[in-house]
């Protein structure tokens, strides 16, 4: 019958072979995660949703290399769809590095608030003149500042051996703090630590907890300083020659934004509630402490503004008028 079947396809110029789409995924991301499980939801939706004929391919663990081997993976086309950190996606879009001002937002409402209702619509455009289509927000969570020895207030991290992401934001934050500032990859901060080029740096607790920095540097001190995000994007001119079928599959199966937010912090809360047992101090800061580090930084909203340049200015103004409206809506 089978045989009988593709004959008669055969004569009438029809084919019998299904030729799957085939999309590769780029990360850096971390194994038992729930940025594992968001990509392995990506996955499995788009595949049920295209009976198949879209095949994901996860290269979502560093695979393909450092970030910027991601970048320029989907700028050429060997990747369509990747998770870029906050850091490396301001190399696409330099503005991007507003987002990480110190003390942009006040807590998570403000800033799923603000984030939703004005800074993507603005970013997307930004984006979009790169060839890149910015699908979704994947926070990281609030930053904290990790260390060997405690750094409680902003002078006890002065003259320390401070690691920062290569990025205008992180390098302008540590310099406010006095720190001796080195930029260093990700992936050489715990030799890093254990060599002793280094004894503090910022990142969300996730990341700190989970990739051995934890090890090394006991100490967490919750400063909550700048709302860590990436990004996922999609190679815009390759979107766009799908048929809209397979489009709206790519753009529509990403957790939905709640979802993925409620999966972050749920992760984030049950490692902080579990470093105790891991050996790690965590400090809480009081208000009165938060306040002293909100001012030790304060100057650098201004500055990172003028060093970026471009429509930096602009996307201040909007996270700022973002701000107002969701002030006037809790006033309410």
């Amino acid at each position: 019958m089978k045989f009988l079947l593709a004959a008669l396809c055969f004569a009438l110029g029809f084919s019998t072979v299904s030729h799957a789409l085939e999309v590769t995924a780029g990360g850096t991301g971390v194994r038992n995660t729930k940025g594992e499980q968001k990509w392995l939801y990506y996955r499995d939706k788009v595949e049920a949703a295209s009976n198949n004929q879209i095949k994901v391919k996860l290269l979502v663990f560093g695979e393909l290399g450092g970030e910027e081997n991601l970048v320029s993976g989907l700028r050429r086309g060997r990747v369509n769809i990747a998770n870029w950190s906050g850091a490396v996606a301001t190399t696409i879009v330099p503005e991007l590095a507003i987002l990480y001002t110190p003390y942009l937002f006040d807590d998570y409402a403000e800033a799923d608030f603000v984030m939703d209702n004005f800074l993507f619509p603005a970013y997307a455009k930004l984006f979009a003149a790169k060839d890149v289509h910015f699908l979704s927000w994947d926070e990281i969570g609030f930053s904290d500042v990790w260390a060997k020895t405690p750094i409680i207030e902003p002078a006890d991290a002065k003259g320390k051996r401070f690691r920062i992401a290569s990025s205008d934001a992180a390098q302008l934050f540590a310099k406010s703090l006095n720190a001796d500032v080195i930029p260093l990859a990700f992936t050489d901060i715990v030799s890093s630590l254990q060599t002793g080029l280094i004894e503090a740096g910022e990142t969300g607790a996730v990341m700190y907890l989970r990739t051995g920095i934890a090890t090394d540097a006991k100490h967490l001190t919750l400063t909550d300083h700048s709302f860590a995000t990436s990004v996922i994007v999609i190679r815009k001119s390759w979107l766009e020659k799908l048929p809209e079928s397979e489009r709206k599959i790519m753009t529509e199966s990403w957790l939905p934004m709640a979802q993925s937010r409620q999966w972050t912090r749920e992760e984030v809360a049950g490692d902080l509630a579990r470093a105790k047992d891991m050996g790690i101090t965590v400090h809480t800061t009081t208000p009165e402490q938060k306040a002293r580090w909100r001012a030790a930084t304060a100057p650098v909203a201004k500055q990172l503004i003028d060093k970026v340049g471009g429509d930096a200015q602009k996307i201040w103004d909007i996270a700022q008028e973002g701000k107002k409206a969701y002030a006037a809506q809790k006033a309410k």
